[in-house]
């Protein structure tokens, strides 16, 4: 599956700037703002606010990995170690 990076402005915090993303992070975005009834704009300023260090892009998607992994662990989906 492949999924190019695009780039996109958006206002965090009253200023513009781009991000650069793969689609699924975009569409992994959309769908918890959309679950948090906030604006994209609004869950970025948050991811940008709580990080603490690294670029913007990567807090962005280290968010995004984590929020669906704690669904699917919710879920019962999380990925066991093989048995030995």
């Amino acid at each position: 599956m492949k999924s190019p990076v695009v780039k996109r402005s958006i206002v965090v915090a009253g200023h513009k700037t781009s991000v650069s993303l793969e689609e699924a992070f975009w569409n992994g975005m959309k769908e918890i703002s959309g679950l948090r009834n906030m604006t994209l704009s609004e869950l970025v300023g948050e991811i940008d606010s709580n990080r603490k260090q690294g670029n913007l892009s990567s807090a962005i998607r280290l968010f995004v990995l984590d929020y669906f992994k704690s669904r699917a662990a919710g879920a019962g989906l999380e990925s066991k170690p093989p048995a030995a």
